[in-house]
Order: structure tokens, then C-alpha cells, then sequence
């Protein structure tokens, strides 16, 4: 497919909203330097770059939103290059859980962009590759989430105790972008409103599977990971280095 039959009919939803409890520290670990830049902004610029997203819009906590929009703006005032991108991005507040925060970041969507892309920003290198797979996944077959495939054996224990094994050729690892129609997510969150789950959804792609929606899978990569502790820092940043 084209390139050019993207432009316009995607955005992105940037949720950033986690304080990163089991990172430590004094800051959200979005906040955190990584390779010279906060963490953040690796896959924020990665979205911003490309002509296919229309418009961005990212949750942070509502504590620290007035550090993110001085942060970027002055990241945007000494990057020439990044000044158009001043108009294609919004800052709002997070929920209380992360589905809430995309929740958030959805309805703030102004633009007529057809389809969201949602990507945790602690999954700093995703490429420009698998989010124009996840586009092209999302006009030829539906709402899909990027995964990786399981490789090593699934024990299912209780008590410390194994009680089976699962046929890893039918496990996915979760990542991100998960996408879907912007419309469908605004009648799920519609009705979720009137009658609450009695579950916390982990993402999106469990919102869309719980009122019966399918959900295709895009095959993820490693470099694709989460930054979830303090040593992930030293492997992300190796990655940097070796790019």
C-alpha cells in the first residue's frame, strides 16, 4: 500500500501517565535521562516525524503536566526542525488507570483522523516500520496490537507448584501500538461509562476483546521492549550505542 493513502487517517495517543513505582526515583521514568534525552521523546519524535500521523495527543500525570509542556517546548525552541511540530501535538492529563488515560487522550483527538495508534512512551524504540505495519493492519483487517511470539515454555503454577504447560505457539507477549477506529473506542468508553467493568483493563486490545471486537496481531521485535527497571537502563542505553 502507498504511503501516501495514510496521510491524514491516523493519530496518536501517547499515554504517559505512570509514576514507574518499580523504577525508584524522584521522577516518572518518562522523565528519565536515557542516552542524553528523556525517555519520552525517543518515541514522540519517532510519531511526530512521520507525514502518516495527523495529530498527537499525550497523557501525562496531572502533577507533572506543566513540566512536560516547558520541557517540550523548550526542546521545540532549539530545534529548528521541530517547530512544525508545535501545532501537531497536544499535552492533557492522564486518568487514574492507564486505559482512562487514553480514555483522555482519545477525546481530546480534533483532528479527522479515522484511527488511533496508542504506544507507551517506555517503549522508547519502536520504528517507523512496525507502526506503518500497524496502519496498514488497521485499513486492510481491523483493530490489531503489536506482539512478540512466546519462546520459551509457558508453566501455569499455583503455590509454587507447576499444573500445566502451554502450547506456546498459540502465546503473544503484548506491546505496543494498539489501535483501532477512534469511533469504536468512543462507544466502548460509552458504554463502560454507563455500565463499569469489573475488571481493570491491562490495554486496549482486552477493552476489544471483551465486548467481542477482533484484534489482529502485528509481530513486534525485542527492540521494541519496555523500560521497566533501573538495569533496563544500562540495555536500552547499549542499544542506543550500537545503533
Amino acid at each position: 500500500m502507498e504511503n501516501s493513502l495514510f496521510f491524514g487517517k491516523f493519530a496518536a495517543v501517547l499515554p504517559a501517565g505512570g509514576l514507574g513505582k518499580r523504577m525508584g526515583g524522584t521522577i516518572p521514568k518518562q522523565l528519565m535521562q536515557l542516552g542524553g534525552k528523556p525517555v519520552y521523546q525517543y518515541s514522540l519524535e519517532t510519531f511526530l516525524k512521520m507525514d502518516e500521523i495527523a495529530e498527537i495527543v499525550m497523557a501525562v500525570p496531572a502533577d507533572w503536566k506543566d513540566y512536560f509542556e516547558k520541557e517540550i517546548d523548550s526542546w521545540i525552541a532549539t530545534n529548528e526542525s521541530a517547530e512544525k511540530f508545535r501545532t501537531k501535538l497536544k499535552i492533557v492529563v492522564g486518568g487514574a488507570e492507564r486505559w482512562q488515560s487514553v480514555e483522555n487522550g482519545v477525546n481530546a483527538l480534533t483532528s479527522s483522523a479515522e484511527y488511533v495508534l496508542v504506544h507507551d512512551v517506555a517503549r522508547p524504540f519502536i520504528s517507523e516500520t512496525i507502526i506503518r505495519e500497524v496502519c496498514e493492519t488497521l485499513i486492510n483487517k481491523g483493530s490489531c496490537l503489536v506482539a512478540k511470539p512466546a519462546i520459551d515454555t509457558i508453566k501455569i503454577a499455583s503455590d509454587g507448584r507447576v499444573e500445566s504447560t502451554i502450547d506456546r505457539r498459540k502465546v503473544w507477549l503484548a506491546q505496543t501500538p494498539q489501535a483501532s477506529r477512534i469511533d469504536l473506542l468512543k462507544q466502548l468508553y460509552s458504554r463502560i461509562a454507563k455500565e463499569p467493568l469489573d475488571f481493570t483493563p491491562t490495554d486496549e486490545a482486552s477493552i476489544l476483546e471483551f465486548f467481542g471486537e477482533p484484534v489482529y496481531i502485528v509481530e513486534g521485535e525485542s527492540a521494541n521492549d519496555k523500560l521497566t527497571t533501573p538495569e533496563d537502563f544500562a540495555v536500552f542505553a547499549s542499544r542506543i550505542t550500537q545503533k
